[in-house]
């Protein structure tokens, strides 16, 4: 490509040389051929001028008896031939001076004539005649010739030889005026043109001489033309001029045309070129143009022994500002961030990758500190805040580093550690970097292989769908089932949801599986034998898509044919960020059949109560976090009581999620907590499981056994069910019973 617009910018340099090159030629061609026609023209005038001239000054008769008298001296000197006799090469009369009128006087010519000279020479009269005619051209000497010496086609007579030798102009002219005589009867002149192409000053003027209607002489003259010339070169050069300004003229306005005709299409050609190497929104370059160079700076880090590193650069939660603010403070948004990262790596390459990564190739710093010195200072610029439009907008940026420290390395695998490094320092907690280290390659195999195995699982129906209760503090009865997914791998054994989940997220296939757990929760709470039992079922941001989520909700509903109202829709708050007057709408949709919508983890986000006010939500679920502190420390408890209060004047039903202990069910009986849910009242089962367990208490008492505790001393004769139901106390959560902390819908 690099030497294609080579050659076409030689080319384009060539034909303007060219262009320049024939319009000067053209102008100076013009001027030329102007001039001699200015000349010729001039010249031609002033010899049909001659003989008018002769005729009104009278020397018609003088002019007849000079070529009488040249034709006798011929005819004798063929009588008498005088061998020893020499041309003189001076015959005619050689002018000395312009003016005629200072020649030698009339008889001092007569007696040359008839004395010495065989060719009689023009008397000061006629020779006044014709340098009048021809003004202002001079008569630099003038020969009578007879008809004996206008023979063309044969050689010069030998006085007319002499005259031409003597005139310094060539013999060929002579041949070639008298050549044209046979055609003319008036006076004419060949004007000679030299090697150059330029006309001579000199040519040969012949007037020829007409007697009985037969040509019996001529007069040839000698006459320099340069007086003529002279006052018609400011004429020429005026032309020139004007000639050369309308090319210049021409030839820019065509320019113009032309520039104008394809001024898009070179502008359209930069943009294309620059776009092939640049990202538009940043000026940054791209990754085509990154890994060209990361390709080429590895091959002279191999040739040289040395190290390189490599950043790549995530924004953190960028979709939320797209999302929050709108693209068009999202793309200002990337755009300072891009100049965060020139003032940071002034002397580094620093690429935009995509949507919002970048990328930074560090070939002058090789070792860990230093590199570790530029992480830390690009940390540090994120720290000023950004104000885009008034609004502040904190800057956060996950940054993973690899480095090269051998020839073995290729563009891509470097890359791709920088990636792991990048991901771990995500799941670290962002806003922070990471090294690449050989345990990452393990972890990503591990990530793999899970995401393999939801494929197969999907495909193989592997998956489980558990469910933990809800029971009601105000009539002690079970009131609901939240489902929860368990994946049961034939080989690794049961994998937890808070590895599978996020990796379903990561790959696209939560939404499948989200699926699934939606038509399986349905299906199997239709076979309940108690209809009054709801059973919940989260969707979480990544599977949530407006205006197809309802359309499965209904279809679930309708191929499993549970009623809407026994079905509940858990949604986290981030889901609310995210396009929220489309996931408004499409929320309004599913509580139109009939359907609850819940919101889960309340309290954890910075605005839940602004979406409140946004949606009416059916219920509210309290963050196990709040519960997990409940009666150690009194802001928690606060926060808990405001959260109670404000579902019962809104008149939404809260839930309290992680209830462990019968002190946290007293405070929030006390509190006036409407549902609650925990390991207190069971882990996550099978449905059967959890009626057996119901099924034994209600051998001693009618009230449930979790909350039977609170008010009755357990009996004697069941110390198995009540360790079963004591378990939570003691017991830690187990880890794969809250992956909804990281937005999962169906863990």
């Amino acid at each position: 490509m690099r030497q294609i617009s080579q050659r076409r910018k030689i080319v384009l340099f060539f034909v303007t040389a060219s262009l320049i090159v024939g319009l000067a030629l053209g102008v100076y061609g013009v001027n030329r051929a102007m001039k001699d026609w200015l000349v010729t023209s001039n010249v031609d005038n002033a010899l049909a001028q001659i003989l008018p001239a002769i005729a009104s000054s009278g020397q018609t008769k003088e002019f007849d008896a000079l070529i009488q008298k040249r034709n006798t001296v011929v005819q004798s000197e063929k009588v008498v031939s005088k061998p020893d006799t020499i041309p003189d090469p001076t015959l005619g009369m050689r002018l000395s001076d312009p003016g005629i009128n200072e020649a030698v006087s009339q008889q001092a010519a007569t007696e040359h004539v008839t004395k010495e000279t065989p060719n009689p020479v023009p008397s000061t009269m006629l020779n006044a005649s014709l340098s009048g005619a021809l003004a202002p051209s001079l008569i630099d000497s003038v020969f009578v010739a007879g008809k004996d010496d206008l023979r063309p086609g044969e050689a010069l007579s030998e006085p007319l030889a002499a005259f031409v030798k003597s005139s310094g102009l060539p013999e060929s002219l002579m041949r070639q005026t008298l050549a044209e005589l046979a055609n003319e009867t008036r006076p004419f002149t060949h004007l000679y043109e030299n090697w150059s192409g330029l006309l001579d000053t000199r040519s040969f003027v012949i007037v020829p001489h007409i007697s009985n209607g037969k040509r019996d002489g001529a007069l040839i003259i000698v006459a320099d033309h340069e007086p003529q010339i002279a006052g018609l070169e400011m004429i020429t050069k005026i032309i020139g001029y004007i000639t050369a300004t309308l090319c210049i003229a021409s030839f820019l306005i065509a320019g113009l045309l032309l520039w104008i005709r394809f001024r898009d299409q070179v502008k359209t050609t930069r943009d294309i070129e620059f776009l092939a190497h640049h990202d538009p929104l940043t000026g940054l370059p791209n990754r085509a143009v990154f890994s060209a160079k990361l390709t080429e700076a590895l091959r002279l880090v191999h040739a040289k022994a040395s190290n390189m590193g490599v950043m790549l650069i995530d924004v953190d939660k960028f979709k939320e500002v797209n999302d929050t603010h709108g693209h068009g403070t999202g793309d200002i948004f990337l755009q300072v961030i891009a100049d965060r990262l020139r003032s940071v790596f002034t002397d580094h390459l620093v690429a935009r990758l995509s949507g919002d990564e970048f990328a930074v190739m560090i070939k002058s710093v090789s070792d860990v500190a230093r590199l570790t010195k530029l992480a830390s200072d690009l940390i540090a610029a994120t720290k000023e805040p950004c104000i885009i439009d008034g609004k502040e907008m904190r800057i956060s940026l996950s940054i993973g580093i690899a480095r090269a420290s051998d020839g073995s390395w290729r563009s891509s695998r470097l890359l791709h550690c920088a990636d792991l490094a990048l991901y771990r320092a995500k799941l670290s907690g962002r806003s922070q970097f990471c090294w690449y280290t050989a345990e990452m390659d393990s972890d990503a195999q591990k990530r793999k292989e899970i995401e393999e195995g939801l494929t197969k699982a999907l495909r193989l129906d592997q998956f489980e769908v558990l469910f933990q209760p809800q029971y009601s503090l105000i009539d002690n009865k079970l009131k609901a089932y939240e489902s929860l997914i368990r994946w049961e791998h034939p080989t690794k054994g049961q994998i937890s949801p808070e590895l599978f989940i996020p990796v379903a997220e990561e790959s696209g296939l939560i939404e499948a599986i989200g699926d699934w757990v939606l038509f399986h929760a349905c299906k199997e709470a239709a076979t309940w034998e108690d209809e009054s039992l709801r059973v919940a079922v989260n969707v979480s941001a990544a599977q949530f898509s407006p205006g197809i989520t309802e359309l499965k909700v209904a279809q679930a509903l309708q191929e499993s044919g549970l009623h809407p109202s026994r079905l509940e829709i858990e949604i986290t708050e981030s889901l609310l960020i995210a396009n929220t007057d489309a996931v408004v709408d499409t929320l309004n949709h599913i509580r139109s059949m009939g359907v609850s919508i819940a919101m889960d983890d309340f309290g954890t986000g910075y605005s839940s109560l602004s979406y409140l006010s946004r949606f009416p939500f059916d219920k509210i679920k309290i963050d196990r976090s709040f519960i997990k502190n409940l009666g150690k420390d009194t802001g928690t408890d606060a926060i808990v009581t405001s959260i109670i209060g404000l579902g019962r004047s809104l008149d939404v039903t809260i839930t309290a999620e992680g209830v462990e202990n019968q002190e946290q069910v007293t405070l929030l009986r006390a509190a006036g907590c409407t549902l609650v849910q925990g390991y207190l009242f069971g882990r996550p089962d099978t449905v059967k499981a959890h009626e057996i367990h119901r099924a034994r208490w209600s051998e001693t008492s009618s009230i449930p056994a979790p909350l039977k505790r609170m008010e009755v001393s357990e009996p004697a004769d069941a110390p198995a069910a009540s360790q079963v139901a004591d378990e939570p106390e003691s017991v830690e959560p187990e880890p794969n019973l809250s992956p909804r902390k990281r937005g999962s819908a169906t863990a």
